[in-house]
């Protein structure tokens, strides 16, 4: 059953997982191409494509609405302002190598754009950058499988439930986290 569940939808759940953040994502879709379920050239295809679109996407709206939308969240001021000022005069250097910063990756493209990144450059080392992440993480996730059934022998029905305990904890931090944001934008500022 859960089998089945990762081998119809587990590209699409990487290409979404890689749209917003994503390593344990992908992770787990490598552990899934390792355990059969999944090919690894197309959870490192629906990792690029997910990690580059999603990147694209908050770098042309901060391009677009960024100083409308800072405006009214001010608590994420701080990131992009410590973004901006690492960034100095290596630019370049920080959109191929953002997306491998733990909590960078989301206001990476956004300070970018604030700061008068140019458009086209940051669509070519983007996709550079978002290439070599997929296939760098994918393969991690593949070799983390391949130790574990190492460790472990060849108990399938063990790495079944390990595949399944892995996307209910993806499934769970991704809901945690949408509901902490939701709390946050209710609770009363003071």
């Amino acid at each position: 059953m859960l089998a089945d569940l990762i081998e119809r939808f587990g590209y699409i759940v990487v290409f979404v997982g890689t749209f917003f953040e994503g390593e344990t994502v992908l992770v787990f879709g490598g552990f899934a191409a390792h355990q059969g379920h999944l090919l690894l050239p197309g959870v490192i295809v629906a990792a690029f494509l997910g990690s580059y679109a999603g990147d694209q996407l908050w770098f042309h709206l901060a391009r677009r609405y960024g100083r409308q939308w800072l405006a009214r969240r001010p608590h994420v001021l701080d990131r992009i302002e410590r973004v901006r000022q690492r960034l100095g005069g290596h630019a370049d250097w920080f959109v191929l190598t953002f997306r491998f910063l733990y909590g960078i990756r989301s206001v990476g493209p956004m300070a970018l754009a604030m700061s008068g990144y140019p458009p086209r450059r940051f669509l070519l080392l983007n996709g550079i950058a978002a290439a070599v992440w997929a296939v760098a993480v994918g393969w991690a996730g593949y070799l983390f499988g391949q130790a574990f059934q190492l460790l472990l022998g060849e108990v399938e029905d063990m790495q079944i439930k390990v595949l399944g305990a892995l996307a209910a904890a993806v499934a769970a931090a991704l809901i945690g986290h949408w509901l902490y944001r939701r709390w946050l934008k209710r609770r009363p500022r003071t």
